[in-house]
C-alpha cells in the first residue's frame, strides 16, 4: 500500500513494533501538546496578548503543520487523498476535538469569535468549497486562498497591537523568559509534527494489513492522525483552564486547514480532485462550520450535551462513509 508518506519505513515492520510506534506517536502528541501550551501562554503572558489571538495563530499554525506535510505529499500522487486530509482534520477538529474538549470542561467562548473569527470561518469555507466545484484549486486557487492568509494574519496582528490585555488574576503563572517560551512553542511543533507522522504511518499500516480502503483510511486514520495535535493541544489548554486557547486553536486550525494548506498545496502542487469524491464530505464539513456558530452563540459556551452532539455527528458521518466502501 502506498499513501505517499514514506518519510519512515513502516511497510517492512511486524505488528508488535508497529504497535510500539503508535504507542510513542501517541506519547509525543502529549508531551508535544504540553510544551505548545505552555509556550503559548508564557508568550501570551510576557508580552501582554490575549491567549484568543495566541490561539488563532502561533497555536493553531503550529498544530497544522501536521496537516500541510502530509497534503503536500499525498498531493502529487493522491489529490483525492491530500482533499480528504484537508477537509476530513476540519471535520474532526469541530466534532471530535472540540467535541471532547467540550465533553471534559464545558468551554467558555470568546465573543470575538462569534462576531469575527467563525463568520470568517464560514466565508473561508464557502470560497474553499467554490473553488471545489469549479475545479478551480490549481496555481489561481491557491494564490487567492494566500492571498485571503496574508490579510487575515495582517488584520489580526493589528487589531492585537490595539489592545492592551492584561492577565486576568486566574491567569496561569508560567514564569518563563519570552526565548524559552518560543523555544516550547518550537520544540512542541516538532514533537507534534513527529508524534503525528509515527502515529498515521504505522495506523494505517496496520489497518492496511486489515484490508481498509485508502479512502477510508485518508477520512480516517489521516484526517484523525493529523488532527491529534489540536487535540493535545487542547486537552493540555482545557486542564490549565484556558478554553478561549482551545476554541481559538479549533478555528484557527480550520481556518489554516483552507487557506494556508489547501491554498499552499493547490499553489505547489494543484489539487485536481473528483467533485463527487468529495461532495458529501464537503457538505458535512459546511454543516458542522454552521453548527459551531449556533453552539458557540449559545450562551457563548460549548456545553457537555453540545459536545456529545458534534461527537455523535462525526461518529455518525464515519459509519455512514463505512457502509459505503
Amino acid at each position: 500500500m502506498n499513501l505517499a508518506l514514506n518519510q519512515f519505513p513502516v511497510g517492512d515492520l511486524n505488528f508488535p513494533v508497529l504497535s510500539v510506534l503508535v504507542v510513542l506517536g501517541l506519547l509525543a502528541l502529549t508531551g508535544g501538546g504540553q510544551l505548545l501550551m505552555r509556550g503559548a501562554v508564557g508568550i501570551s503572558a510576557n508580552l501582554k496578548i490575549d491567549p484568543l489571538i495566541v490561539g488563532l495563530t502561533v497555536v493553531s499554525i503550529a498544530t497544522s503543520t501536521p496537516e500541510f506535510f502530509t497534503a503536500l505529499i499525498a498531493a502529487e500522487a493522491h489529490p483525492g487523498l491530500a482533499m480528504g486530509n484537508i477537509l476530513g482534520s476540519n471535520l474532526a477538529n469541530t466534532g471530535l476535538i472540540l467535541g471532547i474538549a467540550a465533553l471534559i470542561v464545558p468551554l467558555k467562548v470568546n465573543l470575538r469569535l462569534i462576531r469575527l473569527e467563525v463568520p470568517i470561518l464560514i466565508f473561508v469555507t464557502l470560497i474553499f468549497g467554490g473553488l471545489i466545484f469549479y475545479k478551480a484549486l490549481d496555481w489561481g486557487g491557491g494564490l487567492l486562498l494566500l492571498l485571503i492568509t496574508i490579510g487575515y494574519l495582517v488584520f489580526i496582528v493589528n487589531k492585537a497591537r490595539q489592545e492592551n490585555w492584561s492577565p486576568p488574576r486566574n491567569f496561569p503563572n508560567v514564569a518563563i523568559a519570552t526565548f524559552t517560551a518560543v523555544v516550547f512553542v518550537i520544540i512542541g511543533s516538532l514533537l507534534l509534527a513527529s508524534g503525528a507522522d509515527l502515529l498515521v504511518q504505522s495506523s494505517a499500516e496496520i489497518a492496511a494489513r486489515f484490508g481498509v480502503s485508502d479512502v477510508f483510511i485518508g477520512l480516517t486514520i489521516m484526517a484523525i492522525g493529523t488532527s491529534l495535535p489540536e487535540l493535545a493541544a487542547c486537552i493540555a489548554a482545557v486542564r490549565a483552564g484556558q478554553g478561549d486557547l482551545c476554541a481559538g486553536n479549533i478555528v484557527g486550525s480550520n481556518l489554516f486547514n483552507l487557506l494556508l494548506i489547501g491554498g499552499g498545496t493547490a499553489l505547489i502542487k494543484g489539487l485536481p480532485v473528483e467533485v463527487e469524491a468529495v461532495k458529501m464530505l464537503y457538505f458535512a464539513t459546511l454543516l458542522l462550520t454552521f453548527s459551531l456558530f449556533w453552539f458557540f452563540r449559545s450562551e457563548h459556551t460549548v456545553s457537555r450535551r453540545e459536545g456529545g452532539l458534534l461527537l455523535f455527528f462525526y461518529l455518525a458521518f464515519l459509519i455512514l462513509v463505512a457502509s459505503q466502501q
